[in-house]
């Protein structure tokens, strides 16, 4: 449990807030490319702040100030902008389908090397969608190792040559055995957290019969980012971005070691589950997230269909627009939320007595952090950890793109 005073100053974002200023030093995800191609001005609703974003004379992304009607929605989109000319100015910059922006003060940090950045777009796809829910309380479900196993438990396995795009349908990496089954018969994981210099590193472990170990390695990205494995040979490096205080996008970049992302096939699946423009999600709680009762009792453990990110929308929205954490009581499986609270209290700290250089990834060496590790393995349950590194590294030594990192 947590005093209201603190969840308010943790989840609100406004300027002038202790959040809101912690996320505006840092690269925030403000478009998706797609977005802004054949629009000239393109409004954007992030921290709090109606924006827009274009193009200057030489061809550099900026966010401006624009000139909205008082009444409109978090996630309108209106046909006509205009930018204000007495408003404010912020740089842009576009990374693999993503384009980020800095609200912040001083110079913008540097982008860290992260394989999300560093893969070609040939092997990158980007997405999004939106959640009526407070950033955090987004955040804090990725976070949660254990949570796959309930939230996302399937009740049948697929062959896994059919699981191209899906998260948790391939099967574990060295094995044939289905990410599903591993997740259902083994679902109180033994979770540890390290510190690293990009945020948390977070280890979950799941031990199986004739001395084997399941190892799943996921990461917090500080400050809202997260980087998980979605198959043998694909990541998700995952942003979730305030709209306000009571709304917040997830952005997904999908990075591939192996093949060539089929990025038409990727789009398609995910705009079975959302509109355009504002790509909002088809089942939200208006339609009871299209909640089924015979597929509950025979297919997925919701009843909300085979996308995970309904799952998790479905496990976020019913908190409230902003959880309350005052009647929270947290377990051991909670490890990383606890360790991700206190990261973010004390970077809060520093920066309200201006030591910005004591936040994460907020030095001259930013740019050199690379990786992260993030993958699943099977290993023998004595030699868990070297099996997981070297697993990392077979698969970047096979990438037609540079992956390599040194551990």
């Amino acid at each position: 449990m947590i005093p209201k005073e603190l969840n308010e100053k943790l989840t609100k974002v406004g300027r002038e807030t202790s959040a809101g200023a912690l996320l505006r030093q840092y690269w925030q995800p403000a478009a998706l490319l797609d977005e802004l191609e054949e629009k000239l001005i393109l409004p954007v609703n992030l921290l709090g702040e109606r924006l827009a974003l274009s193009k200057d004379n030489s061809g550099n992304h900026f966010l401006a100030t624009r000139i909205s009607c008082p009444d409109e929605r978090p996630s309108f989109h209106p046909n006509n902008v205009k930018l204000d000319p007495k408003g404010s100015s912020y740089p842009a910059i576009e990374k693999n389908g993503v384009i980020f922006a800095f609200l912040g003060e001083g110079v913008p940090p540097l982008f860290p090397n992260f394989d999300c950045f560093r893969a070609p777009k040939s092997h990158s796809f980007a997405f999004k969608g939106f959640w009526e829910c407070n950033w955090l309380q987004a955040l804090e479900v990725g976070i949660d190792p254990a949570h796959a196993s309930f939230l996302h438990r399937f009740l049948k396995d697929e062959d896994p040559k059919d699981s191209y795009g899906k998260q948790f349908r391939d099967s574990t990496s060295g094995t044939q055995i289905p990410m599903t089954k591993i997740l259902r018969d083994y679902p109180r994981p033994a979770i540890s957290v390290e510190e690293t210099d990009y945020g948390l590193k977070i280890i979950a472990l799941r031990h199986m019969a004739d001395n084997l170990t399941h190892v799943r390695i996921t990461n917090s990205i500080f400050p809202s980012a997260i980087c998980i494995p979605m198959s043998k040979e694909m990541t998700i490096t995952q942003w979730h971005v305030p709209v306000d205080d009571e709304h917040c996008y997830w952005y997904t970049m999908f990075t591939s070691f192996d093949e060539p992302i089929d990025q038409k096939k990727m789009r398609s699946q995910r705009l079975a589950e959302h509109t355009l423009p504002e790509y909002l999600p088809v089942r939200n709680k208006q339609n009871n997230y299209k909640y089924d009762s015979e597929e509950q009792k025979n297919l997925t453990y919701t009843g909300m269909g085979l996308d995970i990110n309904v799952h998790d929308q479905w496990a976020v929205e019913m908190m409230g627009k902003v959880q309350d954490r005052t009647k929270e009581h947290l377990g051991r499986s909670d490890v990383a939320i606890v360790r991700y609270r206190r990261m973010l209290r004390k970077a809060m700290a520093a920066l309200e007595s201006g030591n910005i250089q004591e936040l994460p990834m907020q030095t001259s060496s930013t740019d050199k952090i690379a990786g992260p590790l993030s993958n699943d393995a099977i290993a023998p349950t004595e030699n868990w950890k070297h099996k997981s590194e070297s697993e990392d590294q077979n698969r970047r030594s096979r990438c037609p793109w540079d992956a390599l990192v040194e551990i």
